[in-house]
């Protein structure tokens, strides 16, 4: 009797065992490669296997050259889907998995996405053309986004998160001048000029005819004590832009009359007067500096170059409550000369 209940015992065991044998060989391998529209291998991508029968989900990774492989997979019906920093590149549905044979799945997306537009009639290189369109949205859509979000920075106070969020923009894309000009104001903010040059050099080698980006870097350049490099690009800036010539050339004779050279400093107030006959200031410091030159008579009368009182007056006449007002008639009274109600007619005295 005993032998007979250790029998029975040995029975169930081995049949225990024969039970666990057969489910481990009811597994199966799977593997495979990610490849680009270029075919270029898809590292570190995400390859999630979900059964259509049980909903039982497997999770692969993709290596350095794009290919996956896993061990005790239960045969059945899959879908498969190729997943990138969480956003899901291409979905294979109902695919088989036998439990013999190798179970290759391969996401060639050149091929996929070919035989895709193939089959909804747009042909290769029109799908090509859409994919490119789409992909420069995202892109457009993802500068702005830094654009606005370091304006915003800026305007707040926050100027190194702006410059941070700029050189992020300019790493997206380097082809756009308005990120690399958009870099070198934030940087001329944070008062870092040698960046702010660079930065706008950059964007001048994309948008040469571009004023703005001239004066600005004259600017930045004056910003660095470089005068004779900010002398050439504001000349460069009434070059590339002449509608706004007057004032590129308004801002060169600005920095001659700093560096006290008068004459050079009124042919540049003449150019931005000739570019724009109603810049009031223009006037103002070209009289300015003609009456640096004024002598004294022997009778001690002040006397100024000819000239000198009429562009003083135009001045006026131009901005008769300006900010420099009160400096032209003082001019004028120094010299003994009338302040005008409008350029060439003297103003009358009340009785």
């Amino acid at each position: 009797m005993k032998k007979k209940i250790i029998f029975m015992t040995l029975a169930a065991l081995l049949i225990g065992i024969f039970a666990m044998s057969a489910a481990a060989q009811m597994t199966t391998q799977v593997k495979g490669f990610a490849k680009d529209d270029s075919g270029k291998p898809i590292a570190d991508a995400q390859v999630i296997m979900q059964s259509t029968e049980s909903g039982r989900k497997y999770n692969l990774k993709t290596d350095k050259k794009g290919e996956f492989f896993s061990l005790g997979i239960q045969p059945g019906k899959y879908n498969f889907i190729l997943m990138k920093d969480g956003q899901t590149i291409w979905q294979l549905n109902g695919l088989m998995v036998n439990l013999t044979g190798d179970n290759i799945v391969n996401f060639d997306m050149a091929k996929e996405k070919a035989a895709a537009a193939k089959q909804s009639g747009i042909s290769d290189e029109e799908r090509k053309k859409i994919e490119a369109a789409q992909k420069e949205n995202t892109k457009i859509k993802g500068l702005n986004e830094k654009l606005n979000a370091a304006r915003q920075a800026k305007e707040a106070g926050n100027v190194d998160q702006a410059i941070q969020l700029l050189q992020e923009a300019t790493q997206m894309d380097p082809t756009k001048d308005i990120l690399w000009a958009s870099l070198a104001d934030a940087y001329v903010a944070g008062q870092k000029y040698p960046e702010a040059i660079d930065a706008y050099s950059k964007a001048i080698a994309i948008a040469p005819t571009k004023g703005e980006y001239h004066n600005n870097l004259g600017q930045a350049y004056l910003k660095s004590n470089k005068v004779e490099e900010a002398i050439a690009e504001y000349n460069k800036a009434a070059q590339a832009d002449p509608a706004n010539a007057g004032t590129y050339y308004f801002n060169l004779g600005a920095v001659l009359t700093n560096k006290n050279k008068l004459e050079e400093a009124n042919e540049a107030f003449d150019k931005a007067i000739a570019a724009d006959p109603k810049k009031a200031d223009a006037y103002y410091w070209k009289g300015v500096n003609m009456f640096a030159k004024a002598t004294v008579d022997k009778a001690g009368k002040l006397v100024a170059p000819e000239g000198t009182a009429e562009n003083l007056n135009k001045y006026l006449e131009l901005a008769p409550d300006g900010k420099l007002a009160q400096g032209a008639k003082d001019l004028l009274a120094s010299m003994g000369a009338q302040v005008q109600t409008s350029f060439g007619k003297e103003k009358t005295k009340k009785k």
